[in-house]
């Protein structure tokens, strides 16, 4: 006798309750845009702002705070204390960000500061590392990069696997090429440039309908909003690892409403007659078990990292908490009702539908 994580005849109307979970998301995100307006974009870490990053290993106990206040008198921008390992290893990673001064200054301050402080032979040096503010640009441009192809690759799969409409994606890359060479041509920073691409894929999206690609995008970018924005608010660092929690939510997301889509594209075939938004909504309540089961386990390893991974991981896995929670959410109440209120109704998806089956009959 399996396990029944959710009964498989439930029946939740969770399109009924969209309207809600828009306002919900709304807020969310508008709050997190809100948060990088106002301090000028999340708050960069070594590796996108420039800086230096500085592993000690100390002769006795300490705690961050020991480390931390004779280097606050130094005057270090953006200083950072973090512990490495278990708590008897005694190592901590240092890290500050670059404002213009030697690097090779900042690394005499730290140890000035500690020797003053904890006196000669309290720690050893056991790592420096170095990034150039150039450096840092260009991880971030990098970054950006990461994050825009993989969403442009998404909405293009989405649109080939459940639409059968691959011109019609590639029509979508054309134009976004077009519009990616006019927006070069104003000088726009790489920053505006992606999301401004991103908003021209999901416009085309609309445009071409291309309605499963429109619901799938919007729910993942909902997703990366609503992490970065938490980041935003509560003033965490935001560095390459948590771009790597970004990129792992997408996929993450992703895979959830392929599921749900997936459901939806059977009953269309099963379901001749039945409205468009019961379709939808059966679909949803049958992948329900599947959906939790997977978030839950996910979200327990993940806090396991969290909780015991020590406080390199810590961010990112706060960051996978963050977006598997987003990306349970969205798959429920963002990528499917959006193909209720955005999409053309029953009778194109139903065409889409019954396309591959009557091209296996030809």
């Amino acid at each position: 006798m399996g396990l029944e994580f959710i009964k498989p005849n439930i029946n939740f109307n969770f399109l009924g309750y969209r309207r809600y979970a828009y306002i919900l998301s709304l807020v969310l995100v508008l709050a997190g845009i809100t948060s990088l307006v106002v301090k000028g974009g999340p708050r960069y870490g070594v590796d996108f702002a420039g800086g230096m990053t500085i592993q000690l290993k100390f002769a006795k106990a300490i705690g961050p705070d020991d480390i931390k206040k004779p280097l606050d008198a130094a005057g270090l921008p953006g200083l950072a204390v973090q512990r490495l390992g278990q708590e008897k290893d005694n190592s901590f990673l240092i890290s500050t960000s670059d404002h213009g001064e030697p690097l090779e200054q900042v690394r005499m301050k730290v140890a000035n500061s500690l020797k003053a402080s904890l006196g000669e032979g309290a720690f050893e040096v056991q790592r420096i590392e170095v990034v150039g503010p150039k450096a840092g640009a260009d991880l971030r441009v990098g970054a950006l990069n990461a994050i825009f192809y993989a969403v442009l690759l998404i909405a293009i799969y989405i649109s080939g696997r459940f639409e059968q409409r691959w011109f019609a994606a590639a029509a979508m890359a054309g134009g976004l090429a077009v519009g990616m060479w006019g927006l070069r041509s104003l000088g726009l920073s790489m920053g505006y440039l992606i999301v401004a691409a991103i908003l021209i894929t999901l416009v085309l999206c609309w445009v071409l309908k291309l309605k499963y690609a429109l619901g799938a995008l919007v729910a993942d970018i909902h997703d990366i909003i609503i992490t970065i924005g938490v980041f935003s608010i509560f003033d965490l660092e935001f560095d390459l690892t948590i771009v790597a929690a970004l990129l792992t939510i997408l996929g993450y997301s992703l895979n959830d409403t392929i599921i749900v889509y997936d459901r939806i594209r059977e009953r269309l075939h099963q379901s001749k007659g039945e409205s468009f938004e019961k379709t939808i909504n059966d679909a949803v309540n049958q992948t329900l078990s599947r959906t939790m089961l997977t978030s839950l386990l996910t979200l327990f390893t993940v806090a396991a990292l969290y909780f015991f991974g020590g406080s390199v991981l810590k961010d990112f896995a706060l960051a996978m908490i963050i977006g598997i929670i987003a990306g349970t959410y969205s798959s429920v109440f963002m990528a499917s009702p959006i193909l209720v209120d955005l999409g053309s109704g029953l009778g194109s998806l139903q065409g889409d539908a019954d396309q591959p089956a009557q091209d296996q009959k030809a």
